[in-house]
């Protein structure tokens, strides 16, 4: 099976999923034709001896042999997709929004097939005369990601929250902060880590942005953590949290909140978009969206734009403050999410391969 696979290497999500792919097709001792997209940045993984060998061997014979009537499977932002190596290429790609635009959707209908992270996504483009897309779940990173005994982590019986992602008010982060910190700031049964560093956001807005979540207060419980460069030390965060709030509007996975639920931590997750591909009753407290409002920030979500156009999801101090309840007496009666560590078995890059393999064979039988 000839077939190309191009997209970025580096440690942000779009890379950490294209990397996760890229290791199982190398476990499969496969030789595609590779292209990158931006500067090869492989620092945050722990790989194999003969990865990076196998890695330069496939990327350097494909400007010398590549041929275009060979599918391409690229993992990147519809923005920036029209284009393509190939005759035929299969897009794998995250939204979010609950609009497509026109651009939007005349990227997609340009590509032989459009695969989303969720069964949402696939269902907004279809409803917006879409009829070429998917949906292709992630997996669990257990290269990167294990479980680390949870009483390293105990703090005098501390209970520890994570919140993490880019900082960016489709997340809710200013709002989670905000109201974490008016119920349970400088409280010490409870401790809140942020991990929301943006390297698309300039400094300054950051801690304006923290700054008026947190109403001027300094919290002694309310840790913010800088930018982690490896996937090591993104582990032992995760693995310190007690409970990850996931309460974003608008999420293609939410990859913070599926790590640590597979690693066995409690999870307060909205049930709507991509959470609703893994998250369920057993396995996290659920909390149902109230409402919605527009996903405009005047940064990632302009007003008029074109692409990233529409709503996002909402929801109401009350019922955070119910779910957060709930998924404290979760904790206390068991700190292991028993349900969550299967998550580790359902969703393996091992079934994504297989299901990536399927759609190229689709067309290879074409010509």
């Amino acid at each position: 099976m000839e077939f190309a696979l191009h997209g970025p290497v580096n440690k942000l999500s779009f890379g950490n999923v294209f990397v996760n792919i890229l290791k199982e097709v190398h476990k499969r001792e496969l030789q595609p034709f590779i292209f990158t997209i931006g500067q090869d940045d492989f620092n945050a993984f722990a790989l194999p001896d003969d990865f990076k060998t196998w890695f330069e061997s496939c990327k350097n014979k494909s400007l010398k042999l590549y041929q275009r009537d060979i599918p391409v499977f690229k993992l990147w932002h519809i923005d920036g997709s029209l284009e393509s190596y190939g005759r035929k290429q299969i897009l794998f790609t995250f939204h979010e929004c609950d609009q497509a635009t026109e651009v939007e959707t005349n990227i997609v209908k340009n590509n032989t097939k459009v695969l989303f992270s969720s069964k949402y996504s696939r269902n907004i483009f279809e409803t917006f005369g879409c009829d070429n897309v998917g949906n292709l779940p992630l997996g669990f990173d257990a290269d990167s990601f294990k479980q680390i005994e949870y009483r390293q982590y105990v703090d005098d019986g501390i209970i520890q929250f994570g919140l993490a992602g880019k900082l960016e008010k489709r997340k809710h982060h200013a709002r989670i902060i905000n109201l974490w910190c008016k119920k349970y700031g400088n409280n010490p049964k409870y401790k809140l880590n942020c991990a929301i560093s943006n390297p698309f956001l300039p400094v300054e807005i950051q801690n304006n942005l923290v700054a008026n979540a947190m109403e001027g207060v300094n919290y002694w419980n309310v840790n913010f953590l800088p930018f982690m460069e490896g996937n090591n030390a993104y582990n032992d965060f995760l693995n310190s949290n007690s409970i990850m709030l996931g309460m974003s509007g608008a999420e293609g996975w939410g990859l913070p909140e599926f790590q640590s639920a597979a690693l066995g931590k409690h999870v307060l997750i909205l049930n709507a978009t991509g959470y609703k591909e893994w998250a369920t009753t057993d396995n996290a407290v659920l909390v149902n969206p109230t409402g919605k409002i527009p996903i405009t920030d005047g940064v990632f979500f302009r007003e008029g734009y074109y692409i990233n156009q529409g709503s996002m999801f909402d929801w109401t101090d009350e019922v955070f403050y119910d779910g957060m309840e709930k998924v404290i007496k979760r904790f206390e009666s068991n700190p292991i999410n028993e349900s969550g560590l299967k998550l580790q078995e359902e969703f393996t890059y091992n079934q994504t391969i297989n299901d990536i393999q399927a759609y190229i064979s689709e067309l290879q039988d074409d010509y």
